[in-house]
């Protein structure tokens, strides 16, 4: 077995044990902890694989088990300040009465039994452009500051010892159908409880949010454990109350209700126990496994195993309308360069011309015999053309 695949399942499998407080059966002394312990920090989920490396035995060493003891610290310390830290922010931009859009908030930590092995998950804030710039100031205030950029959409600010903060002016995600299916859900939103103009999605938007959102990581081969784990404890937390059949209505706006199903499944068959299994009736199912093998190799490897055998309709289709939207942007982006290279050169010329024949004024200055006879003009450029010339050859002989 591939050596990148075997560490995911491992991963999977001591994190669905660890959840469910189960035995874990792990052969320490074999693992290379370097690459698990970066294989998990990429994932996501080293805090939690630190619960389960704690009495083996010494079989991983010092210096990574303390790598994946700083994890569990982050989480430990900075996890228990999400809560106010969102409260703050939300409770800002009411009494400011700027209206925004909560696509995701930190209420999912509320879903780990131990919140110190949930994620730093962002608030994540949609906003008007004019608002964006102002809330953007506002977060500034607070200290918060720009740790990574998502261009023409939005960017993440982080405050130390504080959360993380995804705001957007534009929602990122391409393609028509998403873009029009992610401007009806935000249209959708209520003002939240005791809130003026922050606004919140129903459940079952939420939902369909997160199961569009993992599945547009998936075939962008962004997709991580963390984010399979935290839909399945969404999903889990939601699914007696919410409206399956509506849920199923938004993602066919989405062209993605039978790969989300399908995502959604894997994360049931990773992380659930035998009573979530039944709820999904996954055992008496008649589905070609090895589509989920396909899901798992591409989640696992990044994108680089199983992407060439991806059969599912939805996903070959989504990525095709991707790739026709990198080709549009890369073609934009080529004429774009183009045309400014032509008004560089344009200007360039622009100021030589200028540089060879000077305007009246300046020529005036030079030679105030000028402002008596201004018809003399070109031939004051020839003469100081011809200086000009003399100077740098006596140069050029020194």
């Amino acid at each position: 077995m591939n050596q990148v695949l075997f560490e995911g399942r491992l991963l999977v499998n001591m994190i669905s044990t660890l959840i469910h407080k189960g035995a874990l059966q792990v052969r320490y002394g074999r693992m290379n902890w370097e690459r698990m312990f970066r294989t998990s920090d990429y994932h996501r989920v080293a805090n939690i694989i630190y619960l389960g490396l704690l009495g083996n035995g010494g079989a991983v060493s010092e210096r990574w088990m303390n790598r994946f003891f700083e994890r569990y610290q982050e989480s430990l310390i900075n996890g228990g300040g999400c809560e106010a830290a969102e409260r703050e922010i939300l409770t800002l931009l009411d009494m400011e009465k700027i209206p925004c859009v909560v696509l995701s908030s930190t209420t999912i930590r509320g879903l780990y039994e131990l919140q110190e092995t949930a994620d730093m998950s962002p608030l994540r804030l949609y906003l008007s452009p004019e608002a964006y710039t102002i809330v953007k100031g506002f977060l500034v205030d607070l200290g918060y500051e720009t740790i990574q950029s998502y261009p023409e959409f939005g960017e993440r600010m982080n405050r130390i010892s504080g959360m993380n903060v995804d705001i957007y002016q534009k929602l990122p995600f391409k393609t028509k159908y998403y873009e029009k299916a992610m401007r009806d859900l935000s249209a959708r939103a209520r003002i939240r409880n005791g809130g003026i103009t922050v606004r919140t999605l129903y459940p079952e938007d939420r939902m369909v949010f997160r199961l569009a959102s993992v599945a547009y990581q998936y075939v962008t081969d962004g997709l991580l454990i963390r984010d399979m784990l935290d839909l399945f404890l969404f999903h889990r937390a939601w699914r007696e109350q919410i409206n399956h059949t509506y849920i199923k209505k938004r993602l066919h706006d989405f062209h993605i209700d039978v790969l989300a199903d399908k995502i959604l499944r894997l994360s049931y068959m990773w992380f659930g126990e035998k009573e979530d299994k039944e709820y999904l009736n996954t055992g008496d199912q008649p589905e070609d496994l090895s589509s989920f093998d396909i899901l798992e190799d591409r989640i696992f490897s990044r994108g680089e195993i199983g992407k060439e055998k991806e059969n599912d309709p939805q996903a070959l289709g989504l990525m095709r309308l991707l790739n026709k939207e990198e080709e549009i942007e890369s073609r934009k982006a080529r004429k774009e360069t183009l045309q400014k290279k032509r008004a560089e050169r344009k200007k360039a010329r622009s100021r030589f011309f200028h540089w060879i024949f000077p305007d009246y004024k300046y020529m005036s200055s030079l030679y105030p015999t000028l402002e008596k006879m201004p018809f003399f003009l070109p031939f004051y450029w020839v003469f100081r053309g011809i200086r000009l010339l003399i100077g740098m050859l006596k140069n050029k002989d020194q």
